[in-house]
């Protein structure tokens, strides 16, 4: 009796077990294994960092980053603008500083837009410097906008001298930082590094203004002899201008 009812409860035990596992299976295929990731998140919790310190101290060295990079460029524009007021104060006309408020990718070497206009006294023609030289022409006036016609343009034409030798000639842009200039003389006294300035028989530009170097001298020379003129002023980062009042020759 008694080996008979081992049996029954050894064969009850595996009926149990098969049914067990059988469960488990279906329960698995049912929820398919969450069972078993929510076991393993439970049992492996305490071994677990702190996510949310974690995220924090995340999001605060983000923001001390991005406050860090906006000190830098504070301190990048206000020498920008400090580098301007000095040249403002060393002229003796009133000179109009602007923001450069628009420039399409499309025409980025041809014209800009300031953000001054006929109420701050600009006019058609008046000339336009950045820091290092002339940069450009006004083309047109709104009462709080300005479109300005580059240098750099490639209908620009614009007389000049070379400040040491006196030789004359013209500026035409090329759509980039460098342009060509072309001799009147058939053998001009030029040198790489010589300063080029606005021409005194300009009707465009009062005299004097600088607008760049000579950055070189073709070997192969024609009959109207050229050089090639580095911009003084950066034409392809310009943020504030200064417009000069209209000049007439």
């Amino acid at each position: 009796m008694a080996t008979a009812r081992r049996k029954w409860t050894h064969q009850g035990l595996q009926v149990l077990l098969v049914v067990l596992v059988l469960g488990v299976g279906w329960l698995l295929r049912q929820t398919q294994g969450a069972a078993i990731y929510e076991l393993y998140a439970l049992l492996s919790r305490p071994f677990q960092p702190d996510i949310s310190s974690a995220n924090e101290q995340t999001i605060v060295n983000a923001k001390i980053q991005e406050l860090q990079e906006r000190l830098v460029e504070l301190d990048q524009q206000n020498r920008q603008l400090k580098t301007l007021l000095g040249y403002v104060e060393a002229q003796k006309q009133p000179l109009v500083t602007a923001p450069v408020i628009g420039r399409s990718s499309d025409d980025w070497w041809q014209q800009l837009i300031i953000g001054r206009g006929s109420n701050h006294g600009i006019q058609v023609g008046a000339a336009v410097t950045g820091i290092g030289g002339l940069v450009g022409r006004v083309e047109q006036v709104s009462p709080n906008t300005s479109r300005v016609k580059l240098v750099s343009n490639a209908s620009s034409r614009i007389g000049v001298t070379v400040s040491r030798s006196r030789s004359m000639g013209f500026i035409k842009g090329e759509g980039s930082q460098i342009s060509v200039m072309q001799f009147f003389e058939k053998v001009p006294d030029v040198r790489p590094g010589d300063v080029i300035t606005t021409s005194s028989v300009s009707n465009l530009f009062p005299p004097g203004l600088p607008l760049g170097r000579v950055q070189s001298i073709p070997s192969a020379q024609g009959p109207a002899p050229e050089a090639k003129i580095e911009f003084s002023a950066s034409i392809d980062n310009l943020e504030w201008v200064l417009v000069h009042p209209l000049w007439h020759p």
